[in-house]
């Protein structure tokens, strides 16, 4: 599927945010590797779009169909803590949901992150179904 024929899963991105968001697909750290050989392919059952482009932003991992956005914070985010929480507002008021893990988090502890993912998509999935 072509991004002219989804446009609203992009939120208005501009195409210099698609060029970056594909750099950075080939330069992933080894935390977002890790994760992502979990998250694709549908090995969750949903479809997860790494290094996905938001509107100005690109979010490390997000699943269009449960507006599902995940952020993996390494050394960096201490230090602009403001920043990733003005980003996550940002994202939010375009209804997406934003998980954050920390690199520990996925090299130490890989199942109980997919545990919490499996079980936002469980939540979501749920809701979806209740409101049909």
């Amino acid at each position: 599927m072509q991004r002219t024929e989804q446009p609203e899963m992009f939120y208005g991105a501009k195409r210099a945010i698609f060029q970056n968001a594909f750099e950075m697909r080939k330069e992933m750290t080894v935390e977002e590797k890790k994760l992502w050989l979990r998250l694709n392919k549908n090995q969750l059952g949903v479809r997860f779009k790494a290094q996905h482009p938001i509107d100005i932003f690109i979010v490390d991992f997000y699943c269009h169909k449960f507006k599902l956005v995940l952020e993996i914070d390494g050394e960096i985010h201490l230090s602009q803590k403001e920043y990733d929480e003005g980003r996550t507002a940002e994202l939010e008021r375009c209804g997406l949901k934003v998980i954050r893990f920390k690199n520990e988090e996925i090299l130490n502890d890989i199942e109980i992150v997919i545990e919490k993912i499996k079980r936002h998509i469980n939540t979501a999935s749920s809701h979806a179904n209740f409101a049909e």
